[in-house]
This record gives structure tokens, sequence and C-alpha cells, in this order.
């Protein structure tokens, strides 16, 4: 082989290594968007509860945060805002960092690798009963900005912008998620929307499949 041959082989190489490299970067997580029936369990350091996944409504959103679920990423986390007769927030990986206090509700990711689209499709019947009582949406920055983050209603709110993807619903344990709602926080954003003084952590987040659910992803 002489040293043109080389030289061209060896440029063929690299140019497949950065091809393949380039390829498993950017491509989706394996598997299809998830479809039947999901619940998860959240289970946190002031009890647990249970949410029924809208599947159907948002399937981005709930294959995102189900696949999340399954790599753990949502255990050790803190609920880093509670607001009074409005919401509970979670899902910044940050928030497992006590040293990133200040940095907390900034953070998250998603398995896409990016931020992700709003699912508001007004035929549906989550965005036309709105933002209910025990209602579990997406929290954003702005249109199109998705991670982890999410936030679960505590009362019903009907002047709230129906611009948050409401991906599932509180079926169990409401009691539990009005004690988060109940504690003492430090304000941040006006008297009655801050962190909360204790941290209620979450534990972990376990998920149950029905109605033939493909198996977690590799």
């Amino acid at each position: 082989m002489n040293t043109k041959t080389r030289i061209l082989l060896c440029a063929a190489i690299v140019s497949l290594a950065v091809g393949q490299a380039f390829a498993q970067a950017n491509k989706q997580p394996k598997g299809e968007l998830l479809t039947g029936d999901h619940h998860a369990i959240i289970e946190t350091s002031l009890g647990k509860f249970e949410v029924e996944l809208y599947t159907a409504d948002a399937p981005k959103t709930v294959t995102n945060f189900v696949r999340l679920a399954e790599q753990k990423f949502f255990d050790g986390q803190r609920f880093h805002r509670v607001s009074k007769n409005f919401v509970i927030q979670a899902g910044d990986d940050k928030s497992k960092d006590p040293k990133k206090k200040s940095e907390w509700g900034t953070g998250g990711k998603s398995i896409w690798g990016r931020e992700f689209e709003d699912e508001l499709n007004p035929s549906t019947p989550s965005y036309q009963a709105g933002y209910m009582k025990g209602v579990l949406a997406m929290a954003n920055r702005g249109p199109n900005t998705n991670t982890s983050q999410f936030f679960v209603m505590l009362r019903d709110n009907t002047s709230l912008p129906k611009a948050y993807t409401i991906f599932g619903k509180v079926t169990k344990g409401m009691d539990v998620v009005e004690k988060i709602g109940q504690v003492e926080i430090e304000p941040q954003m006006g008297p009655t929307d801050g962190r909360p003084k204790v941290d209620v952590i979450i534990k972990k987040i376990r998920i149950l499949h029905s109605g033939g659910a493909p198996p977690p992803a590799k």
C-alpha cells in the first residue's frame, strides 16, 4: 500500500468516525413515543401521591417524564418552589446540590437532548378542562422551552394562560400535595411564593405501565 493510499484510507476512516459520532449525538432515544396507560407514584419526604399520565394528549411530554423517572433523574431532587394556593414545583436537577441553591429553578434536561415543544391541542380533554386542582403540567420559560421541570396545581385556576402542557393529574394522595403546599417558605417571588424552609425531597418516582406499554428504554 503506497503513501497516498494510506492517507486516503485514514481520511475515510476519520470521516466515518466523525459521521457516526455526529449521528449518535443527534439521534433521539431508542424507542417510539409511549402509548397506553401509565401512572407515576411520586414518593416524597412528606408522603406519596399518584398521578395518571395523559399519554394520548401529550405523548412526547409523558415519554420524556417517564424515561427520566426510569433513569432516576428525579430521585433526590427538592421541591424548589411552593406558591401558596397555586402550585408546587420540582424537576430541577440543580436542586439536588445545596451549593447551587441560588440556581434552583434554572436547571433541567430532557431525553431529547434539548428543549422540546409544547403540546397544547385545544381539541384534547385536558386542554379543555384547563388547570384544575391536581393537574400536572410542564413549567417553562416561554413557548417550546420544556425540559424536566413540572408543577402540580393546588387549586382550580381558570385565569392561568393555556401556555403550559398538561400531561397528567393526581388520582391519589392529593392530601400529600396539599401538605407540601402548606410548608413554610423563604419568600422569593412575593410573600407567598418561594422555597420551602425545610427541604421537601423526591425520594423516587415509580412508573406503572399498562395497556401494552413498551419496556423501559435501554
